[in-house]
């Protein structure tokens, strides 16, 4: 019996510690956690998380107050109007000057799930173009990007897109953060934002 009872401590120990890896980085409530860069929209309407153009259709960034070394992140987003947008990790916002790599997330034939890096290389990787017809345009995408060490792999509704390394990268600090593209008549949703450590 005594022996029963160490094995189910044991192991509700191993289910707590991996529960507590995860993270919800979006509460459906409120922008606690994140900080707004630039003067485009970002607010909560029924749970979810809406990033919009302002009037000033700039680019704008919604970023993670904590950094985040190695992780697997999963969110879901649904696109309106252009959708052109993306998830930048290790980076850092300087007013809406970005510094980091985004995973992008744009409308059909855009590139969705490569990798961009903003105010440097450019594009390092696209997916094949005829992972393009992964991308539900209008409707709930799930995306996950797992970074670890130097490489980056992303996936788009459970298919791998890029698998990237890049010593660059390895060497990056910084958050998470969401973005809006210059340009104006962008809108995307966002939920279930979920991070975990690796």
């Amino acid at each position: 019996m005594r022996k029963l009872l160490v094995l189910t401590l044991l192991l509700a120990s191993v289910q707590l510690s991996f529960a507590q890896k995860k993270e919800k980085l979006f509460n459906g409530k409120n922008l606690n956690g994140w900080v707004i860069y630039g003067t485009e929209k970002w607010y909560v309407e029924d749970g979810l998380l809406v990033s919009e153009s302002g009037p000033d259709k700039g680019y704008g960034y919604l970023g993670t107050e904590e950094e985040y070394d190695d992780f697997e992140i999963t969110l879901e987003f649904k696109q309106e109007a252009n959708g052109n947008s993306g998830v930048f990790i290790r980076s850092t916002v300087d007013g809406t000057k970005v510094s980091g790599w985004q995973v992008e997330v744009a409308p059909p034939g855009k590139d969705t799930g490569g990798i961009y890096e903003s105010y440097g290389r450019g594009w390092l990787v696209k997916p094949d173009p005829e992972k393009d017809k992964y991308l539900k345009f209008g409707e709930w995408n799930k995306m996950k990007i797992v970074v670890k060490g130097d490489n980056v792999t992303s996936y788009l509704n459970g298919h791998e897109m890029v698998n990237f390394t890049d010593a660059k990268i390895g060497e990056g600090k910084g958050g998470v953060c969401l973005q809006i593209h210059d340009g104006g008549g962008i809108k995307v949703y966002w939920r279930n934002i979920v991070l975990k450590k690796l």
